[in-house]
């Protein structure tokens, strides 16, 4: 005779792996994403998403002030969506003074209308110049339809607004720089 008392802990195990099973397959899971960055002296790179599952590569030459933005293709090898901007004209920096850029993205829920055939990508880039203390955000104009059709895209980026993070080098303590701009996002001065 099998004494119940003695195996009450394994069967306490199996319902409990039962129960934790069931409940796993009812959990929404939610994605993880990660995003990257990389530098070297005069070049910065980051990865950000232009969609669920699309990812683009924004390349930025800190000598020109050059943002280049590239998307992989559906079909290996292949890329499908070129993008580009000055970050130097667009913040005001004079190349020739020696910027100092520094470039991140993240996750943007900007806004979509439905009957435009493109949207802002959901994520943005952020460039930030530190001399002018001056930042900008750029988003990519996406088409998810062209995407899916192998089509290539090429267009600029869309400037979703810039401004200053904190008073430029050098300015004296009443220029007001720095300050949160009234009303949202604006192009800096």
């Amino acid at each position: 005779m099998v004494s119940w008392k003695r195996y009450r802990w394994l069967l306490g195990l199996g319902i409990g792996l039962l129960i934790g099973l069931t409940l796993s397959g009812f959990w929404p899971h939610t994605p993880m994403y990660a995003v990257a960055t990389d530098r070297i002296e005069t070049f910065g790179m980051a990865t950000g998403r232009v969609e669920a599952e699309v990812e683009a590569v924004y390349f930025l030459d800190f000598l020109t002030g050059d943002l280049r933005v590239v998307v992989l293709g559906r079909q290996p090898g292949t890329w499908t969506g070129f993008y580009q901007a000055n970050v130097s004209a667009d913040l005001g920096v004079d190349p020739q003074k020696n910027p100092k850029f520094l470039m991140v993205t993240g996750a943007a829920n900007l806004r979509r209308s439905g009957g435009s055939r493109l949207q802002p990508s959901t994520s943005v880039c952020y460039v930030a110049e530190i001399t002018s203390a001056k930042v900008a955000a750029y988003a990519v104009p996406w088409s998810p339809s062209l995407y899916a059709a192998g089509q290539s895209q090429n267009a600029p980026l869309v400037l979703v607004g810039a401004t200053r993070f904190r008073p430029a080098l050098g300015a004296g303590p009443n220029t007001g720089a720095g300050s949160r701009p009234a009303g949202g996002a604006r192009k800096a001065p």
